[in-house]
């Protein structure tokens, strides 16, 4: 058995275990990671130790979630606000991110993960930008999960950018339709989530996937990004499982 049958072979047995038979798993879960400051504070480490435990959880995230059966997953890795923080703790940021995709493209790739960008790339490092194409090629058949992570993301700022592609392109406003504008996000073709976590306890959707969002459900959990791990991945699911998705229907009508 190779790695990815490896892989893929623990879905079973994890939901048995783990997961009650009747929850409904989401088939994709958004996560904005929060905490990684705080669980530096809290350990007596540097903020640039805590960015980094954070991206050593990320492997560990997406392995969880798809043994639970999750087929999309996007992560909130640093907003187009992010850019105001201290010089030094952007360049830390850069360089954490651009060590986690080399150090762990070839184990993502095995593991049948495709990796997908999210966001702007004009302002990226041109060697980080250029590790981000390479792993993108490398893992674009791959099929258990798909990862996106979100990268110098906005919400606000996706959706201007696909409003002027749109005028740009001399679309007649009759013409302009939800399905317009989804074609010219960042994120299309890829389906909304389902569930959308914060980690870290706040309740605050920070500027992401504001239109991707609309009908998402919403968990907050306590604890933070670093120490964020299978209990609190199987409450989340948990959580989703119990409520009723409407989508601006009666409860009695069927979707």
């Amino acid at each position: 058995m190779d790695s990815t049958e490896g892989f893929i072979a623990t879905v079973s047995n994890t939901l048995a275990s783990e997961l009650e038979p009747e929850l409904k798993v989401p088939h994709h879960v958004a996560i904005i990671m929060d905490g990684n400051a705080r669980w530096a504070m809290r350990n007596g480490a540097s903020v640039s130790q805590g960015h980094r435990a954070g991206y050593e959880n990320i492997a560990r995230v997406t392995r969880l979630l798809a043994e639970r059966g999750v087929k999309e997953i996007t992560l909130f890795a640093f907003s187009t606000e992010n850019w105001r923080r201290p010089q030094d703790e952007v360049n830390s940021l850069m360089d954490l991110a651009f060590e986690a995709i080399e150090r762990g493209v070839q184990e993502f790739h095995a593991n049948g993960v495709r990796l997908r960008h999210i966001g702007y790339e004009r302002r990226l490092p041109n060697e980080m930008l250029c590790n981000i194409k390479a792993a993108e090629q490398l893992t674009r058949d791959n099929s258990t999960v798909s990862l996106n992570l979100a990268f110098d993301y906005g919400g606000r700022d996706e959706i201007v950018n696909a409003v002027r592609t749109i005028l740009e392109n001399g679309v007649h406003p009759e013409d302009v339709d939800e399905a317009l504008i989804d074609r010219h996000l960042f994120t299309r073709g890829i389906p909304d989530p389902d569930i959308i976590i914060r980690t870290g306890g706040e309740f605050r959707i920070s500027n992401f996937m504001i239109w991707q969002s609309a009908y998402s459900e919403f968990f907050s959990s306590s604890t933070l990004w670093p120490e964020f791990g299978e209990s609190d991945i199987d409450e989340a699911i948990k959580a989703y499982s119990q409520r009723q998705r409407r989508f601006g229907r009666r409860p009695e009508q069927k979707r």
